[in-house]
């Protein structure tokens, strides 16, 4: 063989070892349980708070046969100070309070097609902010930005990415603003009036699916549509007795519970800072080759890829996935991004 031909030859025989490293077992002798339970974070919401609810929430969590293994008190001024509500509603907080307006992705194609300026000279004359800046600039409380949002069109760049012109005051000038209707969220959550109490609960899936949790448990977002004796609605009929100053609704429901098996290692991740490698699921995750970096990653919701053709939301992929299913498909998914990865570097 000609050296020319060996130097030819030489990265697709790289490029066949790489791909044959990744397309390995990862880890087969790792055994998931099949009995692995399903571990939840679940908060009740400062407007919520009162004993009366706590009272409640543990009786239908001991009627379930969830048991409770931690509670933990989580103050607004902790809240604030740390970005806890904000790292747990990420995607949307990132372009509202995390990042700057430079760093925030906008598609400059697309905001030039809806505001007829160019992206680039809107921030060179820094005329773009994200909304806790925006707070700032004019003056505001959260709830006035809110109100100015809601009288504007906003246009969408993606998943929980909104941007929009908007002014507070009429003498004062119009600012690009992303995602304004997060600071009225966050609000609720910060302050030194303001508190949650957190469960770290747990139990076994093959008595309660993660689906029949969040149904019938815990119940649907909006509170009307859940059923008479999961919590949501429960403390929707009872709000009053339970000293709730409002009647609650799809945003004020009264309690947050995770979405699957990973969103409750992720929410306990922020939440409490836990480490992976203390957790049942995370412990077997690292185990079966997912590495901490992306653990911690996935924990922010990202866009991944989940089919060949394909990007989503990690959450959304995993919605409702019991602990040892859970497990399965991210495993796939890690393998299938880093088979991607590898891919765009060769």
């Amino acid at each position: 063989m000609s050296f020319s031909s060996s130097y030819v030859l030489f990265p697709l025989l790289v490029q066949s070892f790489l791909l044959m490293l990744l397309l390995r077992p990862v880890n087969g002798d790792v055994e998931i349980p099949s009995n692995l339970p399903n571990s939840a974070l679940i908060f009740i919401k400062p407007h919520a708070n009162t004993q009366a609810t706590q009272d409640l929430v543990i009786d239908k969590l001991n009627s379930a046969n969830i048991r409770v293994l931690t509670q933990v008190d989580i103050g607004g001024k902790e809240i604030d100070e740390k970005g806890l509500i904000d790292q747990h509603y990420y995607s949307i907080a990132s372009k509202a309070t995390i990042l700057p307006a430079k760093d925030i992705p906008v598609p400059p194609e697309k905001f030039q097609e809806a505001f007829g300026e160019s992206w680039e000279q809107v921030l060179q004359e820094d005329r773009a902010v994200n909304a806790m800046e925006a707070c700032k600039r004019f003056g505001c409380t959260p709830e006035q930005l809110n109100e100015a949002w809601n009288k504007v069109e906003a246009v969408k760049f993606g998943g929980g990415f909104y941007c929009a012109k908007v002014s507070v005051k009429k003498q004062q000038p119009t600012l690009y603003v992303f995602n304004a209707f997060f600071m009225a969220m966050r609000s609720k959550f910060v302050g030194p009036d303001k508190e949650i109490r957190c469960y770290v609960v747990e139990w076994d899936p093959e008595e309660l699916s993660w689906a029949a949790f969040r149904q019938n448990i815990l119940g649907p977002t909006d509170p009307t549509d859940a059923p008479p004796q999961s919590i949501r609605r429960t403390i929707l009929d009872q709000y009053q007795s339970l000293g709730l100053v409002g009647e609650p609704n799809k945003s004020d429901n009264g309690v947050h519970a995770s979405a699957s098996a990973f969103e409750g290692l992720a929410e306990k991740m922020n939440w409490l800072n836990l480490d992976p490698e203390l957790d049942q699921l995370g412990k077997l995750l690292l185990d079966s080759g997912l590495t901490k970096s992306r653990i911690s990653e996935w924990a922010k919701d990202p866009q991944v890829k989940i089919s060949d053709s394909n990007v989503g939301s990690v959450f959304d992929e995993l919605e409702e996935l019991d602990a040892p299913a859970c497990i399965k498909k991210m495993l796939l998914l890690d393998r299938m991004n880093s088979l991607s990865s590898v891919g765009e570097e060769l």
